[in-house]
Protein backbone atom coordinates (compact mmCIF):
# COMPACT_ATOMS: atom_id res chain seq x y z
CA UNK A 1 0.00 0.00 0.00
CA UNK A 2 1.04 3.69 -0.79
CA UNK A 3 2.74 5.39 1.99
CA UNK A 4 0.14 7.87 3.60
CA UNK A 5 0.70 11.50 3.08
CA UNK A 6 0.13 12.32 6.64
CA UNK A 7 0.60 10.32 9.38
CA UNK A 8 -0.24 11.51 13.02
CA UNK A 9 0.55 8.99 15.97
CA UNK A 10 -0.54 10.37 19.20
CA UNK A 11 0.41 13.75 18.14
CA UNK A 12 -0.17 16.56 21.29
CA UNK A 13 0.19 19.92 21.66
CA UNK A 14 -0.53 20.81 25.91
CA UNK A 15 -0.06 24.67 26.14
CA UNK A 16 -0.92 24.14 29.81
CA UNK A 17 -4.15 26.24 29.69
CA UNK A 18 -6.58 23.81 28.69
CA UNK A 19 -5.58 24.58 25.36
CA UNK A 20 -3.91 22.91 22.61
CA UNK A 21 -4.55 19.49 20.68
CA UNK A 22 -5.05 16.08 22.99
CA UNK A 23 -3.32 13.22 21.86
CA UNK A 24 -4.81 12.57 18.03
CA UNK A 25 -4.09 9.69 15.43
CA UNK A 26 -5.26 9.50 11.40
CA UNK A 27 -3.77 9.37 8.40
CA UNK A 28 -4.08 11.01 5.64
CA UNK A 29 -3.52 9.75 1.96
CA UNK A 30 -2.95 11.47 -1.54
CA UNK A 31 -5.43 13.26 -3.61
CA UNK A 32 -7.67 13.93 0.28
CA UNK A 33 -9.16 17.64 0.34
CA UNK A 34 -9.64 17.66 4.08
CA UNK A 35 -11.56 20.28 5.85
CA UNK A 36 -10.67 21.15 9.65
CA UNK A 37 -13.36 22.53 11.35
CA UNK A 38 -14.52 23.86 14.49
CA UNK A 39 -15.63 26.83 17.08
CA UNK A 40 -12.90 29.39 17.15
CA UNK A 41 -9.65 27.90 19.61
CA UNK A 42 -10.99 24.53 19.02
CA UNK A 43 -7.29 23.45 18.24
CA UNK A 44 -7.14 23.67 14.04
CA UNK A 45 -4.33 26.11 13.79
CA UNK A 46 -2.39 24.03 16.47
CA UNK A 47 -3.42 20.91 14.52
CA UNK A 48 -1.94 22.47 11.28
CA UNK A 49 1.17 23.73 12.86
CA UNK A 50 2.31 20.70 14.00
CA UNK A 51 1.70 19.21 10.65
CA UNK A 52 3.70 21.58 9.39
CA UNK A 53 6.62 21.33 11.58
CA UNK A 54 6.07 24.86 13.46
CA UNK A 55 4.99 23.52 16.58
CA UNK A 56 6.81 21.56 18.66
CA UNK A 57 4.77 18.54 20.00
CA UNK A 58 4.21 17.43 23.50
CA UNK A 59 4.32 14.00 22.65
CA UNK A 60 3.33 11.89 19.78
CA UNK A 61 4.98 12.29 16.18
CA UNK A 62 3.68 13.58 12.58
CA UNK A 63 5.40 11.93 9.08
CA UNK A 64 4.97 13.70 6.07
CA UNK A 65 5.25 11.35 2.66
CA UNK A 66 7.04 8.75 5.34
CA UNK A 67 9.63 11.87 6.54
CA UNK A 68 9.34 12.97 9.88
CA UNK A 69 7.93 16.33 9.85
CA UNK A 70 10.85 19.55 10.52
CA UNK A 71 13.09 17.31 7.94
CA UNK A 72 13.93 18.37 4.87
CA UNK A 73 12.63 15.56 2.69
CA UNK A 74 8.93 16.76 5.40
CA UNK A 75 9.21 20.60 4.11
CA UNK A 76 10.20 19.46 0.53
CA UNK A 77 7.08 18.15 0.15
CA UNK A 78 4.97 20.72 2.12
CA UNK A 79 3.42 24.40 1.19
CA UNK A 80 2.20 25.90 4.09
CA UNK A 81 -0.35 29.01 3.59
CA UNK A 82 -0.57 30.40 7.02
CA UNK A 83 -3.54 32.27 8.22
CA UNK A 84 -1.71 35.56 9.04
CA UNK A 85 0.49 36.01 5.32
CA UNK A 86 4.21 35.42 6.58
CA UNK A 87 6.36 38.14 3.63
CA UNK A 88 9.13 39.90 3.01
CA UNK A 89 9.27 44.08 3.70
CA UNK A 90 11.24 44.63 0.87
CA UNK A 91 10.50 42.55 -1.71
CA UNK A 92 8.16 42.84 -4.53
CA UNK A 93 5.27 40.25 -5.63
CA UNK A 94 7.40 39.13 -8.13
CA UNK A 95 10.50 38.77 -6.23
CA UNK A 96 8.81 37.04 -4.16
CA UNK A 97 7.72 34.48 -6.46
CA UNK A 98 11.45 33.98 -8.29
CA UNK A 99 12.80 33.64 -4.51
CA UNK A 100 10.49 30.93 -3.89
CA UNK A 101 10.71 29.50 -7.05
CA UNK A 102 14.66 29.42 -6.75
CA UNK A 103 14.36 27.88 -3.41
CA UNK A 104 12.34 25.22 -4.85
CA UNK A 105 15.12 24.47 -7.82
CA UNK A 106 11.78 25.67 -10.64
CA UNK A 107 13.33 26.85 -13.93
CA UNK A 108 10.87 27.47 -15.73
CA UNK A 109 8.53 29.28 -12.92
CA UNK A 110 7.86 32.72 -14.54
CA UNK A 111 4.43 30.96 -17.11
CA UNK A 112 3.12 29.49 -13.91
CA UNK A 113 3.93 33.02 -12.42
CA UNK A 114 2.02 34.86 -14.61
CA UNK A 115 -0.96 32.79 -15.05
CA UNK A 116 -1.30 32.98 -10.87
CA UNK A 117 -1.03 36.78 -10.88
CA UNK A 118 -3.84 36.81 -13.44
CA UNK A 119 -5.93 34.83 -11.66
CA UNK A 120 -5.60 36.17 -8.36
CA UNK A 121 -6.31 39.54 -9.69
CA UNK A 122 -2.33 40.99 -8.94
CA UNK A 123 -1.52 41.37 -12.71
CA UNK A 124 -0.85 45.31 -12.12
CA UNK A 125 0.90 44.38 -8.46
CA UNK A 126 3.72 42.83 -9.65
CA UNK A 127 6.29 45.17 -8.66
CA UNK A 128 4.33 46.55 -5.75
CA UNK A 129 5.85 46.30 -2.10
CA UNK A 130 3.03 43.75 -0.28
CA UNK A 131 3.73 45.60 2.94
CA UNK A 132 2.26 48.22 1.62
CA UNK A 133 -1.02 46.38 0.57
CA UNK A 134 -4.25 45.58 2.37
CA UNK A 135 -4.62 42.31 4.21
CA UNK A 136 -6.48 40.86 1.13
CA UNK A 137 -4.12 41.88 -1.24
CA UNK A 138 -1.28 40.26 1.08
CA UNK A 139 -3.58 36.87 1.31
CA UNK A 140 -3.70 37.07 -2.75
CA UNK A 141 0.30 37.13 -2.61
CA UNK A 142 0.65 34.19 0.27
CA UNK A 143 -1.28 32.23 -2.35
CA UNK A 144 0.57 32.99 -5.21
CA UNK A 145 3.63 31.80 -3.13
CA UNK A 146 2.36 28.49 -2.03
CA UNK A 147 0.45 27.29 -5.22
CA UNK A 148 3.30 28.30 -6.85
CA UNK A 149 5.91 25.52 -5.57
CA UNK A 150 5.73 22.40 -5.96
CA UNK A 151 4.09 20.53 -2.91
CA UNK A 152 2.01 16.78 -2.37
CA UNK A 153 0.85 18.55 0.88
CA UNK A 154 -1.18 21.54 1.28
CA UNK A 155 -0.92 23.15 4.46
CA UNK A 156 -3.72 26.24 4.12
CA UNK A 157 -5.08 28.08 7.77
CA UNK A 158 -7.93 30.56 7.20
CA UNK A 159 -7.25 30.80 3.11
CA UNK A 160 -10.49 33.01 2.57
CA UNK A 161 -9.51 35.87 5.42
CA UNK A 162 -9.50 38.85 3.52
CA UNK A 163 -10.50 37.90 0.24
CA UNK A 164 -13.08 39.73 -2.39
CA UNK A 165 -15.64 37.23 -4.02
CA UNK A 166 -13.50 36.59 -7.21
CA UNK A 167 -10.49 36.04 -5.39
CA UNK A 168 -12.75 33.34 -2.88
CA UNK A 169 -13.69 31.82 -6.14
CA UNK A 170 -9.88 32.00 -7.67
CA UNK A 171 -9.05 30.29 -4.17
CA UNK A 172 -11.51 27.35 -4.79
CA UNK A 173 -10.35 26.66 -8.38
CA UNK A 174 -6.37 26.78 -7.24
CA UNK A 175 -7.36 23.60 -4.07
CA UNK A 176 -9.57 21.83 -6.52
CA UNK A 177 -7.20 21.85 -8.83
CA UNK A 178 -4.12 20.67 -7.13
CA UNK A 179 -6.02 18.30 -5.55
CA UNK A 180 -7.21 16.84 -8.81
CA UNK A 181 -3.51 17.00 -9.83
CA UNK A 182 -2.94 13.95 -6.66
CA UNK A 183 -1.76 16.71 -4.05
CA UNK A 184 -3.17 16.47 -0.26
CA UNK A 185 -4.80 19.56 1.30
CA UNK A 186 -6.21 19.99 4.49
CA UNK A 187 -7.43 23.79 4.94
CA UNK A 188 -9.07 25.23 8.42
CA UNK A 189 -11.91 27.06 7.69
CA UNK A 190 -14.85 28.56 8.54
CA UNK A 191 -16.83 28.84 5.57
CA UNK A 192 -18.75 26.54 3.56
CA UNK A 193 -16.83 27.36 -0.42
CA UNK A 194 -15.09 23.90 -0.24
CA UNK A 195 -17.97 22.08 1.75
CA UNK A 196 -18.97 20.11 -1.21
CA UNK A 197 -15.87 19.53 -2.67
CA UNK A 198 -14.19 18.06 0.26
CA UNK A 199 -13.77 14.12 0.42
CA UNK A 200 -13.39 14.60 4.51
CA UNK A 201 -13.56 16.59 7.17
CA UNK A 202 -12.55 16.84 11.08
CA UNK A 203 -14.36 18.20 13.30
CA UNK A 204 -12.51 19.38 16.32
CA UNK A 205 -13.68 20.56 19.70
CA UNK A 206 -11.63 21.64 22.76
CA UNK A 207 -8.54 20.44 20.80
CA UNK A 208 -10.10 16.98 20.38
CA UNK A 209 -11.50 15.63 17.22
CA UNK A 210 -14.91 14.84 17.72
CA UNK A 211 -15.63 14.04 13.69
CA UNK A 212 -13.87 12.58 11.21
CA UNK A 213 -15.87 11.02 8.38
CA UNK A 214 -18.13 12.86 5.38
CA UNK A 215 -18.54 16.76 4.58
CA UNK A 216 -20.97 18.76 3.32
CA UNK A 217 -22.49 22.05 4.74
CA UNK A 218 -24.53 20.85 6.93
CA UNK A 219 -21.68 18.35 8.52
CA UNK A 220 -19.73 21.99 8.36
CA UNK A 221 -22.63 23.54 9.95
CA UNK A 222 -23.22 21.40 12.94
CA UNK A 223 -19.62 21.02 13.71
CA UNK A 224 -18.95 24.96 13.80
CA UNK A 225 -21.78 25.93 15.59
CA UNK A 226 -21.00 27.00 19.64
Amino acid sequence: MATPVLQLDQLEKDYGDGLGLTPTTLEVNAGELVLAVGPNGAGKSTLLGLCAGLLEPSSGTVAVVGAEVGSTAARAATSVIPDHPALYDDLSVWEHAEYVARLHGLDDWETRGADLLDRLGLADRWDGLPSRFSRGLRQKTSLLLGFLRPAELLLIDEPFVGLDAPGQRTLVELIAEAVGAGATAVVSTHQLDLADRASRCLGLRDGTVVHDGGAGREVVLRLTAV
